[in-house]
């Protein structure tokens, strides 16, 4: 497999290692692009590059994603769960507590929906790291493609 459908490709698997080297790639990219700002004063064209750069480097986490469920033999839909509903969880239960502390009245009872709310979010970041970035691969071949890994693993 080359870089190029590596980073972009959304079809195929990719195994727990690959991920984790790409997360590596990702942090020293964002750490280069954090020196290069401070170094250049964030200028407006390294504004426009620094977009670029995030652009791609969504579109690539995004598509490893994908491929590390597709390792566990799920569907792509579910990064949709794991990418956006802690955001959606974060954000009811922060606009929840917004309200209520910027209105009079409200009841000692609603105070625990915000919580919940923030608890569920972080319920569902956790699970989507384990199961995108902790759990083994589906053994041998699955309905996306062959074991990366190049051989039949056992489930122990």
């Amino acid at each position: 497999m080359d870089w190029w459908s590596f980073f972009f490709s959304f079809r195929g698997r990719i195994n727990r290692a690959k991920y984790w080297l790409a997360l590596l790639i990702f942090t020293i990219v964002g750490m280069v692009q954090g020196l290069v700002g401070f170094a250049l004063g964030n200028a407006v064209l390294f504004q426009i590059f620094n977009f670029l750069i995030d652009l791609a480097v969504l579109v690539a986490s995004i598509a490893l994603g994908i491929k590390r469920l597709h390792d566990r033999d799920r569907s792509a839909w579910w990064l949709l769960l794991f990418y956006l509903g802690p955001v959606v969880f974060a954000g009811a239960g922060g606009a929840i507590m917004w309200a209520g502390a910027s209105s009079v009245g409200m009841t000692e009872d609603w105070s625990l929906f915000p919580r919940l709310c923030l608890i569920g979010g972080f319920a569902l970041g956790i699970w989507g790291l384990v199961e995108i970035g902790f759990l083994r691969g589906s053994a041998g071949y699955n309905r996306f493609g062959p074991n990366p890994l190049g051989k039949h693993q056992s489930r122990a």
